[in-house]
């Protein structure tokens, strides 16, 4: 098999650097099933100079073909990816992702192994991925509890066969805001009967800044968005499994308006007890309660959207 990991970044250069150089240093076993790799960067009109800083360092990215498009989202991005990619597996992660040394190696004992026990290739692997905020030494965060992940097929860390994705029909670009492109086609996929395989060597680090409440504006706003989103994926797919994964149902209405007292737990009201846990050295745990209000915008985000297109219609 020949590897080509699909990588979509818009204004992620500093990061971006690390992500690239890990996958340079990637060792593969002798014999191998695995023929060769490359990177497919498509940048989605990046204006950090991403495109000029790496056009001057190509040289130490050989494994990278890097492609240029306006800016559209991850979802065309990856779509342009597939479409110039000359491998016949896929390998999609985020370009803030900062993989281990055995990670190609990893999915593909994965694949080859899960097609022997299954007698088909009907089937993708879903490595882990590991949240930090640890910019110097990424990979150095050991795992948690908050990193478990149970979505069917999300592009944070995922191999699969090309001809799958072909015959699903790849990402829908309509999906141009935060959120929901790619479990989206994860349902096509599993109508296809794909199988997912767990893949915990393939380990990718997620990095994000640690927390600080100047973030809040834009995380609410990433929150409407994947609400307006979720309405679309629904429009697609109006299934009740669905509704409970955009949070779409009265349940998630009754939890999240309880939890923030119907909005009186907000931004705003909760900036101080938020900024002391910063102080005190726990981001990461002011991030998850800041969650009560931020869910609260998302499901308001989804009653919003999902009203607005019954009235048009």
């Amino acid at each position: 098999m020949f590897f080509s990991v699909v990588i979509p970044t818009y204004n992620r250069k500093p990061i971006l650097e690390k992500c690239l150089k890990a996958l340079e240093q990637q060792l593969l076993a002798e014999p191998n099933e695995v023929t060769g790799y490359e990177v497919v960067l498509v940048d989605d009109g990046s204006t950090d100079s991403t495109v000029d800083w790496l056009q001057t360092h190509s040289a130490e990215f050989p494994h990278v073909r890097l492609f240029q498009q306006n800016h559209q989202g991850p979802a065309a991005a990856r779509n342009l990816g597939v479409e110039q990619a000359i491998g016949d597996t896929i390998i999609f992660i985020d370009s803030d992702l900062v993989v281990t040394e055995h990670f190609l190696q990893a999915h593909a004992t994965a694949l080859t192994e899960g097609r022997k026990t299954l007698g088909s290739d009907r089937l993708f692997t879903y490595g882990a991925v590991i949240n930090t905020a640890n910019f110097d030494h990424p990979t150095s965060e050991p795992y948690k509890l908050t990193d478990f992940s149970a979505a069917y097929f999300a592009t944070g860390n995922v191999a699969i066969a090309r001809q799958w994705l072909d015959q699903a029909g790849l990402f829908d670009t309509r999906f141009q805001l935060y959120g929901w492109e790619d479990l989206e086609l994860g349902v096509r996929l599993k109508q296809l009967g794909l199988k997912l395989i767990k893949c915990p060597e393939a380990v990718g680090y997620h990095w994000h800044p640690p927390f600080a409440l100047e973030q809040i504006p834009k995380l609410i706003d990433r929150e409407i968005q994947r609400g307006r989103m979720g309405v679309l994926f629904y429009q697609k797919h109006p299934t009740w499994e669905v509704r409970m994964m955009i949070q779409m149902t009265w349940l998630h209405r009754l939890l999240w308006g309880l939890l923030s007292l119907g909005g009186r737990l907000n931004e705003r009201t909760m900036a101080p007890f938020l900024q002391w846990l910063i102080d005190q050295g726990k981001p990461q745990l002011a991030l998850e309660i800041a969650r009560i209000f931020l869910n609260w915008y998302n499901v308001r985000g989804v009653y919003a959207a999902y009203r607005e297109i019954r009235q048009t219609t």
